[in-house]
């Protein structure tokens, strides 16, 4: 039923809502309005930050949910919050903060095993009644004098304290040791309770469902520079939750996690976070999640002030980002925006009516983004004019930026604001071969025109967004059905055309083409400056053979050499293969090396990443991407 309502819904906008102009530019091809049955709905996605979410609380409709006041309770509401909010909008749905965000929560639950386990040192030492409240009142009257909590690292100040209210029953010695008994169990219980917590988030949203029930949310997690040790506690007990995997060793699916790389934080030895850098490979390794982001690179970096969180890069799902704000160059920062809508041009179309022209195809492009950007304009009209009451979490509960200053009946048009409108592209490669005769993963030449092409567009949208202080932005878009859909109507008008037409899709926005035989370092060297220009979002992935846990090291060169050449946001892809019947996790080939059994009747799952998100199996998606998976070449180590 969904699935007719999102049919009917484009036919609908297509006939009595769309500029006609517009509608046909879709219709034949020339550009892809995304989420097209969302028109007049709502926005695409948004980056959550928890910190704020949780402070006092929030609702989802039906009553309050106080604020968290343990990790267990912080993992269950972070999962509510993305549920509530992918109900509210059609894209994905990130948390910017989580390592921050979440060692609250583990700090709170310390100080309740801390206090547990005083007390029951308490009765077993000096036999004290009511406990309970004896520890609870020391721990407050601590508080209250010093301003000092139990803290998962151990601090002398607070041990002193504690000793000088023991000493009415023991001796300093005996003291002590109640000390470390508390800090003790309280460090062992908590950090149970932390890999409990993260192994039911990673469960949670796994199964929990949005949109009418018709999938889990699209969900992201950010993390990898919380430096204190309750951030460290999350991290790494979300990397061995994701390891383990799912009830029985299932690879995740979700949320997509994104390890944020930060030289004098965890990129080097020394660095306080190293070891958990080293750790998020190895989970990479057998997961593919985590993927990396690179706050280092010099797009990202202009933004970073170190000790404030909210300036640190965030990146959504498959590839979106959100930084830059041309409507409040105050507040250039991650959390509580988001990206509106985006749409995008058919390249390699343009390259193959331009005949080899490349003035005329600059012409016919700046022609298409007129039109784009036209759109896009004429979208955000639409959703500017709605409520706050339209969006009853997003805006209702202060998720968007500024949402919280507004009233229910208020238009949402201003806090939209800090939002993008994106004008994304498919195919540079087929592009450079109509235009060129070679991909830029074949000739230098085609590299520069590449380069000047994408550097067209966003300086196109820099200077609309300098005009109107709006943030229009250029998105490498991730092409999930349109890769398909664009070859296609374009090998119906302009027949096979070797090496632009030919296949069953179109290579996604600046990638080399995933059948062409290049080392994994020489087509992240290829790809990175591409990064620095696609603002909205971008993502590179190379594909390594074999299984990666037994060569961490090859890994690490590869994530190590995106950081080197300017990528904000990479990937590893590798063979994640499962039996169900033995439960066999590995490389299978037409046999199961466990059983030995072969793939008739029950299939083995096989973890592939189509457009960013991992899938178990292919048999729901289009041709072109079934196309594109089994095109895929393993990219070389030299």
């Amino acid at each position: 039923m969904l699935k007719f309502g999102s049919e009917g819904s484009k036919q609908f906008y297509d006939m009595f809502v769309l500029n006609p102009a517009h509608a046909e530019a879709h219709r034949e091809g020339d550009i892809h309005i995304h989420d097209l049955d969302f028109l007049t709905l709502t926005t695409t996605c948004c980056q959550i930050q928890l910190s704020t979410l949780f402070k006092d609380g929030f609702s989802t409709g039906h009553g309050v949910l106080r604020e968290p006041n343990d990790i267990s309770s912080y993992s269950a509401l972070a999962c509510i919050a993305i549920q509530a909010n992918q109900n509210d909008q059609h894209g994905g749905q990130s948390i910017v903060d989580f390592d921050y965000g979440m060692a609250p929560g583990v700090s709170k639950t310390f100080v309740k095993r801390f206090r547990d386990n005083l007390s029951r040192a308490l009765t077993l030492k000096f036999s004290v009644e009511n406990a309970d409240d004896e520890a609870k009142d020391i721990l407050a009257a601590i508080k209250e004098e010093t301003g000092l909590i139990p803290s998962l690292q151990e601090n002398e100040e607070f041990k002193a304290a504690l000793m000088d209210k023991l000493s009415k029953w023991a001796a300093p010695e005996t003291a002590a040791e109640v000390f470390d008994f508390a800090q003790k169990y309280a460090v062992k219980e908590t950090r149970r309770a932390t890999y409990q917590a993260m192994e039911a988030l990673v469960h949670n949203l796994n199964t929990m469902n949005s949109r009418a029930g018709a999938q889990v949310p699209f969900s992201s997690i950010n993390y990898g520079t919380d430096t204190s040790p309750e951030g460290r506690l999350v991290m790494e007990q979300i990397l061995l939750a994701t390891e383990a995997g799912l009830g029985r060793g299932e690879t995740p699916i979700f949320p997509i996690q994104i390890f944020r790389v930060k030289e004098g934080v965890n990129y080097n030895p020394g660095d306080p976070n190293y070891d958990l850098f080293h750790l998020a490979i190895r989970v990479s390794a057998k997961r593919l999640f985590p993927n990396f982001s690179f706050l280092d690179a010099p797009y990202n970096l202009q933004y970073y002030k170190p000790g404030h969180p909210e300036t640190e890069v965030a990146y959504m799902g498959c590839r979106t980002r959100v930084m830059g704000n041309a409507y409040d160059r105050s507040r250039e920062i991650a959390p509580r925006r988001g990206n509106l809508s985006f749409t995008s041009i058919n390249l390699p179309r343009i390259a193959i009516k331009a005949n080899g022209d490349v003035d005329w195809f600059f012409q016919e492009l700046e022609s298409k983004l007129n039109l784009v950007v036209e759109q896009l304009d004429e979208r955000f009209e639409i959703i500017a004019r709605k409520k706050v009451y339209n969006f009853p979490f997003l805006m209702g509960q202060g998720v968007w930026i500024d949402s919280e200053n507004l009233d229910w009946d208020s238009e949402v048009r201003e806090v939209l604001k800090h939002g993008t409108l994106s004008v994304g592209f498919i195919g540079l490669a087929e592009c450079l071969k109509a235009l060129r005769g070679e991909h830029h993963g074949e000739s230098e030449e085609s590299q520069n025109l590449g380069l000047e092409i994408v550097g067209f567009m966003r300086n196109y949208l820099d200077r609309l967004t300098n005009e109107r202080h709006m943030n229009y932005t250029l998105l490498a878009t991730p092409a999930e059905g349109l890769s398909g859909r664009f070859v296609r109507i374009d090998r119906e008008r302009f027949g096979v055309i070797p090496g632009v037409t030919d296949r069953e899709y179109y290579t996604n926005s600046f990638h080399v083409p995933v059948y062409y035989p290049i080392s994994a370092f020489d087509k992240i060297s290829i790809e990175g400056p591409y990064h620095a220009l696609t603002n909205a979002g971008h993502i590179s992935y190379v594909e390594m053979d074999g299984d990666p846990t037994k060569n961490l090291e090859a890994f690490e060169r590869i994530v190590r050499h995106m950081h080197d050449c300017g990528v904000g946001y990479g990937s590893i892809n590798h063979p994640v293969d499962r039996d169900p019947l033995c439960g066999f996790n590995g490389i299978i080939g037409d046999t199961c090396p466990c059983c030995g059994r072969e793939e008739n009747g029950r299939p083995f799952e096989r973890i592939r990443r189509i457009t960013g998100y991992l899938v178990g199996t292919l048999d729901r998606f289009n041709n072109a991407k079934r196309a594109e998976e089994r095109d895929r070449v393993k990219h070389r180590m030299d």
